[in-house]
């Protein structure tokens, strides 16, 4: 008499020993977890990058500064989300300049007024850079951790299997064949939520350090205007 396996997906899920399917269900979480973080952080960034091209444009374009900064401002007052991460550090330092120009009307000077500006430039840099690199922590570790997670669920599976050899008297493949694919499901389930959390986490960060670069030329470019219009 041949005795035939279930061998689909959702039989050996379902057949599966408590600990295999307990890491399959974590891996399952994490990968939705990983995919949100994913699609979230892509419209992120392709916001940031659309925004900071748009104000480098209206701040080149040769207009007033003043007008620039009080249009910004309004905006920050209204919704964060209506203005780009370039904008804000542009309106922090120029929010600076003006009150070290403010105070110290009687006594003005130049380099009081541009270190001001350049620090709360330099300030709101940090804040807009630890909000774009939010959550790409998070799809590190699953890269780097999920493969092993799946692996303790193979290894795991695996053992059982043979271990269950040892209630038949005649060791076969078709004996030992379901354990063993069921436990390298959660090797797969892993892969699967570690290749696009790696390949996202490259991509991610490639595209916010070119970001950081945008930033960080921009603050040293105002600090060389402002510093032409302390003299």
């Amino acid at each position: 008499m041949t005795v035939t396996h279930d061998l689909s997906f959702s039989a050996l899920i379902l057949n599966a020993s408590p600990l295999v399917q307990i890491v399959m269900a974590i891996l399952l979480l994490v990968s939705v977890m990983s995919w949100n973080y994913i699609f979230s952080k892509m419209f992120a960034i392709k916001k940031a990058r659309a925004q900071t091209e748009q104000f480098e444009k209206q701040f080149w374009a040769g207009g007033n500064l003043v007008e620039l900064y009080q249009q910004a401002t309004a905006n920050h007052r209204g919704s964060r989300d209506k203005t780009g991460a370039l904008e804000r550090i542009f309106e922090s330092g120029m929010n600076e300049y003006h009150k070290v120009k403010t105070a110290n009307k009687a006594n003005l000077d130049a380099s009081a007024m541009l270190d001001g500006a350049r620090r709360a430039m330099r300030a709101s840099y940090q804040r807009e850079m630890d909000h774009l690199e939010s959550h790409l922590s998070f799809l590190a570790s699953v890269g780097s951790v999920s493969p092993y997670i799946g692996l303790l669920g193979t290894v795991w599976g695996i053992m059982n299997s043979f271990r269950g050899l040892a209630n038949v008297q005649q060791a076969t493949l078709s004996a030992v064949a379901p354990g063993i694919a069921e436990a390298l499901i959660a090797t797969a389930i892993g892969l699967f939520a570690a290749i696009p959390a790696v390949l996202a986490y490259n991509r991610y960060s490639h595209d916010i350090d070119r970001l950081a670069i945008r930033f960080e030329t921009f603050i040293e470019e105002f600090s060389n205007i402002l510093q032409r219009q302390s003299r």
